[in-house]
């Protein structure tokens, strides 16, 4: 099991699959996942709106977007990992924090 981790604030963070990712999903997440090796993600098909962290190699955050809805774009070229995560949790982080992904 990994956790993203900030400060005490502690979220169950599962890999997912570059090529499906969220799609076709029903039930609104609960928890985060990770796609490594991944700067831009696509909303298209999704079901459910989200809030997206991208990371740099230093777990820097250089980008976040919270309540993305379907059929959008995100990209980032400095990013190398994408968080898609449930809504209101990237409220908690601002840009260039360092976060640690723990298992």
């Amino acid at each position: 099991m990994m956790y993203l981790i900030k400060n005490n604030d502690k979220i169950k963070i599962n890999k997912i699959n570059k090529l499906f990712g969220l799609m076709f999903r029903k039930k609104p997440i609960k928890e985060g996942y990770i796609l490594y090796n991944c700067n831009a993600i696509h909303t298209f098909f999704m079901r459910q709106n989200i809030d997206i962290i991208i990371i740099d190699k230093n777990n820097k955050i250089v980008l976040i977007k919270e309540n993305v809805k379907k059929n959008k774009i995100i990209i980032k070229k400095e990013g190398i990992h994408t968080l898609e995560l449930p809504l209101g949790i990237s409220e908690n982080y601002k840009i260039n924090d360092i976060i640690k992904i723990i298992d």
